[in-house]
């Protein structure tokens, strides 16, 4: 399942897990777990909400973390 970033216009990115990348075509992403980059619960999400729905007009970019082999060279992004 592949772990993707949404940067929502106006708002904190926030993390999220889903069943297949976004295409070109599509008019919402549909994720699943939301949670900051920090892994910690996000503000505007009610407690116990599993999946959001966010309109691809609201969403600025979308960064994909890689998976599998490619996952092991890849650096994450916080400090020790």
């Amino acid at each position: 399942m592949p772990t993707i970033v949404l940067h929502i216009a106006n708002a904190e990115p926030i993390k999220v897990d889903v069943d297949e990348l976004p295409q070109a075509t599509d008019t919402c992403v549909v994720g699943k777990n939301p949670r900051l980059r920090s892994d910690r619960e996000v503000d505007w999400v009610d407690e116990g909400v599993r999946t959001v729905v966010v309109p691809m007009h609201r969403l600025n970019y979308i960064q994909v973390y890689p998976e599998g082999d490619d996952a092991l060279d890849f650096t994450l992004p916080y400090r020790d």
